[in-house]
């Protein structure tokens, strides 16, 4: 472990829309912040090929490229980004602590504020051909890609409401939606189920798994397998989203902040306070709800706002006392 430990006022981690975002706020404040980017620098945008939605692209633009303009604009204003994750963590209950974390396992550093931006993981099926052609077909955001696929053939996979939710959004806009649904029933509510089944070119199949998805360099087709009978059949779609769930990345920070039942930070009324005074927490992270990038910008400038608050209220305290001391 190194023995000088770096002080610092703003740290953000994660790097996504919600971090790069605090991070331009932050800079122009003059916090000064220092953002560590994770596993996946540039957040799942990095894993998306078109981001036609998101405000000042009006010909579209790729994630990559996105991420990199963020960084950029972070970087102009002092942010300073680094590699690293941040693996271990020991926050201060006090108003005005210092929070400490733990970079690689190596390096600790203290910070007054600490802005978290981790984001959440797409679940996938793991089979070996869904993940060869993602960002070629293959996606878990039907708000986000399904206008690519507009009258076109499509399939979706899971049982639950945000399945139901984004099958029937992708029938508004293709041609025809097959959903897969691995037990005999969907999970999803009576009012979200009745909205499927209502819902003429959505087909649902249920007892039905993802058995390989087809093509090279973009999807061309499905085939499914029914797990009662053991039946395939293969159907052409040029697109497939999975909808089977996300993972909150809190796993470093559990029995230190407020989570949900599932792992995402709960944050404080319209804000982005956390329990811990002085951490805040914005994007995907505490967000399950919208999980998109535009949504996840706006609440990192929140947690760049809060944090700022924050120590200006610590200093407008200790000018007083000083004050009543002197």
């Amino acid at each position: 472990m190194s023995e000088t430990i770096e002080k610092i006022k703003c740290l953000i981690i994660g790097s996504g829309p919600a971090g790069y975002t605090a991070a331009i706020y932050a800079a122009r404040a003059d916090l000064k912040p220092i953002m560590y980017t994770g596993m996946e620098p540039g957040g799942q945008l990095t894993t998306t090929t078109e981001v036609d939605n998101f405000p000042g692209y009006p010909e579209g633009i790729d994630g990559p490229a996105m991420m990199m303009d963020l960084q950029k604009q972070a970087e102009r204003f002092g942010t300073e980004v680094r590699m690293g994750m941040v693996t271990e963590v020991a926050f201060s209950k006090e108003v005005g602590g210092m929070h400490k974390a733990c970079i690689d396992n190596s390096k600790w550093v203290e910070a007054e504020t600490i802005i978290i931006s981790t984001g959440a993981t797409a679940k996938y099926l793991g089979l070996p051909s869904e993940q060869k052609l993602r960002g070629g077909g293959v996606s878990a955001c039907a708000v986000c890609d399904g206008f690519f696929y507009k009258n076109q053939d499509v399939a979706i996979v899971g049982g639950g409401d945000t399945a139901a939710e984004e099958a029937t959004y992708l029938a508004n806009i293709c041609r025809k939606v097959t959903m897969l649904v691995r037990k005999d029933e969907m999970k999803a509510s009576k009012a979200m189920q009745h909205r499927v089944n209502n819902t003429k070119n959505l087909e649902v199949r249920y007892n039905t798994e993802v058995d390989e998805v087809i093509g090279e360099q973009v999807v061309d087709g499905l085939r499914m397998i029914n797990n009662q009978t053991g039946e395939k059949e293969e159907i052409e779609i040029t697109g497939l989203f999975i909808a089977i769930g996300h993972k909150p990345n809190t796993d470093v920070f559990k029995g230190h902040l407020d989570m949900d039942e599932t792992g995402y930070l709960i944050t404080q009324g319209k804000s982005t306070k956390t329990n811990i005074p002085g951490v805040f927490a914005s994007g995907d992270v505490q967000d399950k709800e919208y999980r998109q990038a535009i949504t996840a910008a706006g609440t990192g400038c929140m947690a760049a706002m809060d944090a700022e608050r924050y120590i200006a209220e610590i200093e407008t305290t200790e000018e007083e006392e000083k004050e009543v001391t002197a």
